[in-house]
């Protein structure tokens, strides 16, 4: 097969140089904006910074590693928000979700399992997160069950959800606190020793930068072996060039933050290490939170893209009835999306509990807020049938910069919801104009 994709047409050869470049490589129009929208934020935060405090403290890498951390548990559910509203959904529970997996959680690493186990035993954070999935799992299963075979609505289901889990969140342990969690479950949420340090960073730059190019090479032998047409040569070079010069680029960043110098003088006493005079430089690397949401982030694009349930998803929400007459069994389909979104809301609230070193009733709270935001923000379309899994990641990384940046020029909170709310109304503005003008 030739390299078809290079040759002009008539209406092609008409088109702009950015056109033909955008078609040449296939980016999508709709993460450029995300990108560009992004970089302007930071930018913009970061200038007013310098400009009214003579210090942008934006662009620095302690603020952006401490932003890579803080999105995590707001994108890791945002990937499974994009499943449901895809297929016409919507699940406002996913906040109580959290809060009541977490107050379990809690319970059972603090006061259940160290007087069998023993305090400290290496088991206890594993079995707690474990549970706290399956917790999740089976929450959204039941919510799902609901409103596929008993055929509630799923915004009254999953309101209903919000109200009676935050509730039993509270009630779990009469509103108490629970609090230190176990200290290898901890590590999940990340700080000084939840890394991977700079070594483990390089490997999973590594990693990375090879599936980037196999992604590449095998997206290239299955157009080949379907006949399709292939992008230019320059242009696949230049998508990877740019996926692993992102990812570099990031190993940089976060390798330059380095361990405050109480930690690294606490960890030399511990491990009788000798600190010299101008001290030791110890990189955070990527943190475990953020090495979590990659993995969730990859096996969703996987689920997503390359299997017959991702297909599924898509066909429902294109259209439910077609899709039920094509064979699929759209009521079974439901209940397992919904189960994997309070599964995924199980695992948020292992890196937001083991981050927050407690478990409160309160965790999570308004969360659904900010995770529906992100995945509309990402491109899934509320009118479903349309949504990525990169696309709701980087709506929580927009959503959460936003909230960092007002933070550190002293925005109150009322104003940072005010500006989120707007947000969100724009986003959605936006996705209708786009739908409108791609008909």
């Amino acid at each position: 097969m030739t390299d078809t994709s290079n040759k002009p047409t008539g209406s092609a050869s008409k088109t702009g140089p950015i056109a033909r470049f955008l078609r040449a490589t296939e980016i999508d129009t709709r993460l450029l904006g995300m990108v560009g929208a992004l970089l302007a934020i930071w930018i913009g935060f970061h200038m007013y910074g310098v400009i009214f405090n003579d210090f942008g403290a934006f662009l620095t890498p302690r603020n952006l590693w401490n932003l890579s951390v803080q999105m995590c548990s707001i994108g890791i559910m945002a990937t499974g928000m994009v499943l449901v509203i895809i297929t016409r959904n919507i699940d406002l529970s996913v906040g109580s979700l959290v809060g009541v997996t977490g107050m379990i959680m809690g319970i059972l690493q603090v006061e259940i399992l160290p007087q069998y186990l023993g305090l400290g035993n290496p088991t206890i954070w594993i079995i707690t997160a474990v549970v706290g999935i399956l917790c999740g799992a089976i929450i959204g299963a039941f919510h799902g069950w609901l409103i596929a075979y008993r055929g509630i609505p799923a915004f009254i289901v999953t309101l209903g959800g919000l109200m009676i889990w935050r509730g039993a969140a509270f009630l779990s342990n009469n509103g108490k606190t629970i609090s230190p969690v176990d200290a290898t479950f901890q590590l999940l949420g990340g700080g000084p020793y939840g890394t991977v340090g700079a070594t483990g960073s390089w490997i999973v730059g590594g990693l990375a930068c090879a599936g980037i190019i196999w992604l590449i090479y095998a997206g290239r032998r299955n157009r080949i072996e379907h006949d399709f047409p292939l992008r230019p040569m320059w242009a696949e070079l230049f998508v990877g060039g740019l996926g692993c010069a992102i990812v570099v680029g990031a190993v940089l960043l976060v390798n330059s933050y380095p361990w405050p110098k109480g930690i690294v003088n606490q960890w030399a006493a511990k491990n009788g290490v000798e600190v010299p005079a101008e001290g030791l430089f110890i990189s955070h690397g990527f943190a475990i939170p953020v090495i979590i949401l990659m993995v969730v982030g990859i096996l969703m694009t996987i689920l997503m893209t390359r299997t017959r349930f991702g297909r599924y998803v898509f066909a429902i929400g294109g259209n439910p009835e077609a899709a039920a007459l094509a064979g699929i069994n759209v009521r079974w389909m439901t209940l397992r999306i919904f189960a994997l979104m309070g599964a995924l809301a199980g695992l948020s609230a292992v890196v937001a509990s083991a981050r927050l070193n407690s478990a409160t009733n309160a965790l999570g709270l308004l969360d659904e807020l900010y995770v529906i935001a992100a995945a509309v923000i990402g491109g899934t379309s509320l009118a479903g049938g349309v949504g990525t899994i990169y696309g709701a990641i980087l709506g929580a990384l927009v959503m959460q910069s936003l909230q960092t940046g007002m933070v550190l020029i002293g925005f109150d909170t009322a104003v940072q919801q005010i500006v989120v709310g707007s947000v969100l109304v724009v986003a959605v503005y936006l996705d209708n104009l786009y739908r409108s003008r791609s008909k």
